[in-house]
């Protein structure tokens, strides 16, 4: 059941490093407003999956068109939509500002130890390679004096996840990051 009518038409990705629970904290944070979860990694190229299966970082160039393809999702979902995509760099998240200028960010912000174990839990079912994890801690530029961004630590329970985000997705975002 929707949160409040007044939720919808809202835009939020939730970024982070592979590993951090941007997936759960999507699916979690929907349960409660009622909104559409799109899934990033459902948007990879054949060939972004194969490297990144063996074990090869993806660069710039890799990712363009596959942030392409977000922003139309973003575009697309005009009733209330929740975006995983790691958006590691400002530039990646400059492109989705620029296909959906009111879209802001839930910045899951984890420890490498704890997304290493988490990667390495999904099993090969998964086309992450856990030894990946590193390479995007290099590439992140953290959010942290961009608009529109509220930080949190990936470490906390599920619920306190969810109901922070809630919270502040209903404030209207406007809230500082903790």
């Amino acid at each position: 059941m929707p949160y409040s009518a007044a939720m919808s038409g809202g835009a939020v990705v939730v970024m982070g490093v592979s590993g951090s629970g941007k997936s759960t904290l999507a699916q979690a944070v929907a349960d409660v407003l009622g909104w559409t979860v799109v899934e990033g990694d459902d948007f990879h190229s054949d060939a972004s999956r194969a490297k990144m299966r063996a074990g090869t970082a993806l660069v710039d160039e890799d990712r363009h068109g596959w942030l392409a393809a977000l922003g139309g999702e973003l575009q697309r979902h005009q009733d209330g939509v929740l975006l995983t995509c790691s958006a590691l760099k400002r530039r990646y998240r400059q492109m989705l500002r620029e296909a959906r200028p009111d879209v802001r960010f839930l910045f899951l912000d984890v420890d490498p130890a704890l997304a290493r174990h988490r990667t390495e839990a999904r099993g090969a079912s998964h086309f992450f390679n856990p030894t990946l994890v590193a390479s995007q801690f290099t590439a992140l530029e953290p959010p942290e004096d961009e608009p529109g961004v509220f930080r949190l630590d990936a470490s906390q329970p599920l619920a306190d996840l969810r109901d922070a985000a809630v919270a502040w997705i209903t404030a209207g975002g406007a809230a500082a990051a903790p």
